[in-house]
């Protein structure tokens, strides 16, 4: 049986973006979202956390999203642990690299805050609810 999507780390650091994806997560009561503004904040908080799915910004201030997704994979766990990105940088190339680099999915910015806790749930479940346990 798949595993339920529980626990996501959330990588952010647009406040006015952030705030719509986390009311919008929060409407699922099943997910426990926990928000980073910053790459080295989601590396610090991954190994305590110990998230189901990375959903990650790619343009940050600090390290972009896939500098932060090379990083979580050094670490315990972090090596199989599904990752999605959401950003506006989406192009077609671009989104080829996000796949290579081992994302389950895109999903494009802006994005329909409605649908976002359903379209991270299909996703998980298109692809079998990768094997990550905690």
């Amino acid at each position: 049986m798949a595993k339920q999507l529980k626990r996501i780390l959330y990588l952010e650091d647009d406040e006015h973006i952030s705030e719509i994806a986390q009311l919008s997560l929060g409407l699922n009561p099943e997910l426990e979202v926990r928000h980073c503004e910053r790459g080295a904040d989601a590396i610090a908080k991954f190994s305590d956390f110990r998230p189901d799915l990375l959903l990650f910004d790619v343009m940050l201030p600090d390290m972009d999203g896939v500098e932060t997704l090379a990083e979580i994979r050094k670490l315990p766990g972090g090596e199989d642990t599904p990752v999605i990105f959401m950003t506006a940088k989406a192009q077609t190339h671009e989104q080829s690299q996000y796949l290579g680099n081992g994302a389950l999915s895109v999903i494009v910015k802006p994005f329909d805050a409605f649908n976002l806790p359903n379209q991270l749930n299909d996703i998980w479940e298109k692809n079998d609810a990768p094997a990550h346990q905690n």
